[in-house]
């Protein structure tokens, strides 16, 4: 930290990005399945009950690249909507 440089990790969990949309639309189409419904089973897993929005990540990121985040080092943000089922 003596040069202002911080070293931490973003664990994202599933996130509703255009890769995590095309690879449901590509499973649901390898099992003969509906996309839509494979989501919502896909969201009903994530205790929050639903995907990450991807602005929530740029958030995320952004406050840890602040200069008022300056004393934030050496930390692992898990934004997984409550996938996780525990703490490290």
């Amino acid at each position: 930290m003596a040069n202002n440089v911080t070293i931490n990790n973003l664990l994202p969990g599933l996130f509703a990005t255009d890769r995590l949309i095309s690879n449901i639309a590509s499973r649901a189409r390898a099992t003969n399945r509906d996309a839509e419904s494979m989501s919502a089973e896909m969201e009903a897993n994530v205790p929050a009950g639903r995907f990450g929005d991807p602005a929530e990540f740029g958030e995320a990121c952004a406050f840890l690249c602040a200069a008022r985040s300056g004393y934030i080092t050496g930390q692992n943000l898990l934004i997984d909507g409550g996938t996780y089922p525990g703490v490290f």
